[in-house]
């Protein structure tokens, strides 16, 4: 009897030492995956209990994949009645191991996506960096810009005031070229007259522009000055003194004194006023403006000539 007995003391029942080995199994896969050097103890019928109860403190510091795996052997055995199956075991094994794969492929794909994050906060970094340098280049040429801006916003004001000077001036010039006209003579005056119509009537609201205007009063001035500095001879119809009208040569000298001399021999002299060439009789000069007249045809030999002239 006392062998039988010491045979049962020492053998634990397969039950309970199957039961220890699947808890071994699961408080060693944590130590594992911690690097942790700890070994269940030996398992027999009366540490049974306690090794399940040493598991457990470390499946909590564990990963969350080991604490999935050891929480799901804790309620296996408790469900079966503390005796779990091989089945069972390798359930738990496939949960963990597809645990661990789950938070491998997490962490990779978290990496991945924190490179590309990190990629794209540089690219974008680097274009606010560009855009920065833009905004000063704008920045700096819109400065030019306004201080351009504003030196032809004065000079446009210089323009403005040259040209209303300028339209003040040729208006003042087309008035006093208009009572010109009133002492040329009449050759003169036909031969510039469509130059004359091309002054406006308003000069304040005219689509003649200012240049065209002063193109204008400087081509009259210019033939009157032409005809100013020489002598030139005319056939006119005058007035005799006794009524009758005859074609006479007519000696202008410049715009300040003329001689007519009808064919019959009547001679006058004529001066420009404000209303015109008045023209008076000088039969007394009428020799003296035949010889003029021929010196300039001419027909005689230049010589000296004595004419009445009055200078006003």
């Amino acid at each position: 009897m006392e062998n039988t007995q010491t045979t049962r003391t020492s053998a634990p029942p397969p039950r309970a030492t199957f039961r220890g080995c699947v808890l071994a199994v699961a408080a060693a896969l944590p130590c594992v995956a911690l690097g942790a050097n700890q070994r269940p103890a030996q398992a027999d019928g009366a540490s049974s209990a306690p090794a399940a109860t040493n598991a457990a403190p470390a499946a909590a510091q564990s990963q969350t994949g080991t604490a999935a795996a050891t929480t799901a052997a804790a309620t296996t055995d408790e469900t079966s009645g503390g005796k779990p199956t091989l089945d069972e075991t390798r359930l738990t094994m496939t949960k963990w191991i597809e645990t661990q794969q789950i938070i491998a492929r997490e962490r990779g794909e978290w990496q991945q996506s924190k490179d590309v994050l990190k990629g794209r906060v540089e690219l974008v970094a680097k274009e606010v960096t560009t855009l920065d340098e833009r905004i000063v280049q704008a920045q700096a040429s819109l400065a030019e810009t306004d201080r351009k801006r504003e030196e032809l916003a004065k000079e446009r004001d210089q323009l403005k005031a040259s040209t209303e000077r300028l339209v003040k001036t040729v208006t003042a010039m087309e008035a006093e070229v208009r009572n010109l006209s009133k002492v040329m003579p009449d050759p003169v005056r036909t031969k510039l007259q469509p130059l004359f119509n091309r002054i406006p009537e308003d000069p304040a609201n005219t689509r003649v522009s200012v240049a065209e205007r002063f193109q204008n009063v400087l081509g009259i001035l210019n033939e009157v000055n032409k005809v100013n500095s020489e002598m030139s001879i005319n056939f006119e119809v005058r007035t005799m003194p006794d009524g009758s009208s005859a074609e006479c040569q007519v000696l202008y000298v410049g715009l300040g004194q003329a001689y007519y001399l009808s064919p019959r021999g009547d001679a006058g002299i004529g001066r420009p006023t404000a209303d015109g060439w008045k023209w008076e009789s000088a039969p007394a000069s009428a020799d003296g403006i035949l010889k003029a007249l021929e010196i300039l045809q001419g027909k005689h030999t230049p010589a000296f000539v004595p004419l009445p002239v009055k200078i006003q």
